[in-house]
């Protein structure tokens, strides 16, 4: 990885900004001894930033029984990650949403973040729940590097787009370092900590692509940012139910947990997108292909074992 190319890039028109409010209050959060009222004051300062607080606390998302009316109720009640990870998703969604990349459908880019974040969301709750919001705004946003790449360099970046696509191929780390000299997710990384998101999320973006991310909870994350954005892709396409085993068993495979889990979420999982797509008012087109592939899991997991 060149530094210099990540530099250049991070001062480029292709990262999208996001506003001071919400810079300062992620500022605040790194202090681990902060002040709720500190991020009640800073928030304070921007009418749309409270309003969009409070929009964003009483959707559906969380079925609360009784509207939320300040901001000190909505941190106190979602707490202040999940308040960060929403801002941050709702502002970056609008910021990239605005932009045009020749040769990315932007509608397919967020369904396929928005299914690898609910995948995420679930997959972390087992393996690692203290870090299920890390989890979850991670893989939202892994793949941010890769608009910002097709954008500085619509050229040579161009051929690794086209793969991003239903039934693309995965897009390999090798062939990103030959083209541009970084990864997306490198990319992804690094964008991420100039907003200053903690590293817990940065150092699992950063490692996602990786076959081998080592040991501990930030490899865990990781872990499960690969497997879910495997899931995701193949929840955003027709697959045949041969495809759809291979990918899910690889995917579970490499994160070490059972089919069920998998299984198990499927039934909601169209549901759970569309309430975060909402949230973040993403436009997203209804699925046929959830029940397609919970239909396909369960019928593999009832099917008798042979050999």
């Amino acid at each position: 990885m060149k530094a210099s190319v990540l530099e250049t890039i991070k001062k480029s028109a292709a990262v999208p900004s996001i506003p001071q409010v919400v810079l300062r209050f992620l500022e605040i959060m790194q202090d681990p001894h902060f002040e709720y009222c500190d991020l009640v004051r800073v928030l304070s300062a921007d009418a749309g930033t409270v309003s969009e607080v409070l929009r964003l606390a009483n959707s559906a998302l969380f079925g609360v029984r009784n509207k939320i009316v300040s901001l000190q109720h909505a941190l106190t009640l979602l707490g202040p990650k999940r308040i960060r990870s929403l801002l941050l998703g709702r502002y970056l969604v609008d910021s990239m949403s605005k932009k045009y990349v020749d040769g990315l459908d932007m509608r397919y880019f967020w369904r396929r973040s928005l299914a690898s974040s609910v995948v995420a969301s679930h997959f972390a709750e087992v393996l690692v729940p203290r870090h299920r919001d890390e989890a979850s705004i991670g893989a939202l946003l892994a793949d941010i590097g890769i608009p910002i790449l097709a954008e500085a360099f619509p050229d040579t970046y161009r051929p690794i787009l086209a793969q991003y696509t239903p039934h693309g191929d995965p897009i390999a780390m090798d062939d990103e370092l030959e083209a541009v000299e970084v990864t997306h997710g490198q990319v992804s990384a690094m964008v991420l900590a100039h907003w200053k998101l903690p590293e817990a999320v940065t150092n699992a973006v950063n490692l996602h692509q990786s076959t081998n991310p080592g040991d501990g909870n930030i490899a865990t994350v990781a872990r499960v940012l690969n497997a879910s954005d495997r899931i995701a892709r193949i929840l955003c396409e027709i697959a045949t139910p041969e495809q759809i085993i291979s990918v899910c068993t690889g995917a579970i495979s490499f994160i070490a947990v059972d089919m069920e889990v998998l299984a198990k979420l499927l039934p909601t999982i169209e549901n759970d997108i569309e309430e975060l797509a909402d949230t973040l008012r993403i436009d997203v087109i209804p699925s046929k292909v959830y029940p397609l592939i919970a239909e396909t899991l369960q019928e593999h997991l009832s099917a008798p074992a042979t050999g």
